[in-house]
């Protein structure tokens, strides 16, 4: 079996929202390779799949791709917050809309080579409006109730770009509709 064993790391950048580690890797073989390590807080990701079998998403632009996209509410947990309360807390803020008792969707890792980044995604089939302008309006161009029954068209197109949508919303259209 081939593992690679992390000797140790020392932290070349951080902030409060990542710290970026060069880590001294011993290979299978025995060589030694420096390799960065890029730590961020998990993040915490909600949906809401109405009666109309209609996911509530976020038309955003991302200045750092430089691409617009539908995306799901999502946010870092604080230090030992539950990761469904802070789904949940995220998608009232950004959408204006308070999830149903939240479900525990998937759990997925989009850069397991680098990154600790551990995104769990959680799902209601209920939402109630609370705010008919999200807290966090100035994080999407709009909010839409969009058909499940488009989720595969739209990754197809590339309009569903996040990784943790992407996967979140075919397994929904799967659980759902398939």
């Amino acid at each position: 079996m081939s593992v690679w064993r992390n000797l140790g790391e020392r932290t070349v950048y951080e902030s409060r929202w990542v710290k970026v580690n060069m880590a001294d890797v011993e290979l299978p073989d025995g060589r030694h390779l420096d390799h960065t390590v890029i730590r961020l807080r998990p993040v915490a990701v909600a949906t809401v799949v109405n009666e109309a079998d209609e996911v509530l998403l976020l038309w955003r632009h991302r200045f750092i791709t430089g691409a617009w996209g539908w995306e799901l509410p999502s946010g870092g947990t604080g230090e030992g917050e539950d990761p469904s309360v802070a789904a949940a807390r995220e998608f009232e803020e950004e959408t204006g809309w308070r999830p149903g008792p939240l479900r525990l969707l998937l759990a997925v890792d989009p850069m397991p080579g680098i990154s600790t980044s551990h995104h769990r995604v959680y799902w209601s089939d209920h939402a109630e409006q609370v705010r008919t302008v999200p807290e966090d309006a100035h994080e999407s161009a709009r909010r839409e109730w969009v058909p499940l029954a488009k989720m595969p068209a739209l990754v197809a197109r590339g309009e569903v770009r996040s990784a943790n949508a992407v996967a979140a919303l075919l397994m929904l259209h799967h659980l759902r509709l398939g």
